[in-house]
């Protein structure tokens, strides 16, 4: 009868077998994909040739450093009223109804068209014209819309 097994001898690699084995799987990788890597190969050339590749180490090499200067420039007073006032903003926009908004806006640029036209015609508004204009429906529209505007601008800044 045989002797049981009491240990398993794993076998060693050395640094230069594995090493071998390293380069075995490249040459592998790279049998399989010649496109890929010739297309990188040409990606990184015109990177060099464009000085990008250069910059692009600067920066990495001096990683550091940027981060320093990155840093500093986001805790400014400027920099974080501009944050700030981004996300109130975007909150605010999030309250609007975005059927008014394109109503609005196409009606802005209308407005801006028909300013524009006006302006290079170079026609003169007196009173009488002022008047007129107030018993035209869109021009009414508009006077009831900018009052109404101002009013809620108004109780928004009372609170």
């Amino acid at each position: 009868m045989a002797r049981p097994i009491t240990k398993i001898v794993k076998p060693e690699v050395t640094e230069e077998e594995k090493q071998a084995q390293t380069v075995e799987r490249v040459l592998e990788s790279l049998a399989q994909n010649p496109e890929g890597i010739q297309a990188t190969i040409k990606l990184l050339q015109e990177l060099h040739d464009s000085g990008i590749l250069g910059a692009l180490n600067a920066a990495v090499e001096a990683k550091e450093d940027i981060a320093k200067i990155v840093v500093g420039q986001m805790v400014r007073p400027p920099v974080t009223n501009m944050i700030n006032n981004a996300m109130a903003a975007a909150g605010g926009l999030t309250e609007l109804d975005p059927d008014m908004t394109k109503k609005l806006m196409s009606g802005v640029t209308k407005g801006l068209q028909r300013a524009d036209e006006a302006l290079q015609s170079g026609a003169k508004v007196g009173i009488f014209d002022l008047m007129k204009a107030l018993r035209d429906p869109d021009i009414n529209r508009a006077m009831g819309f900018g009052i109404n505007l101002l009013k809620g601008i108004g109780e928004g800044l009372k609170e």
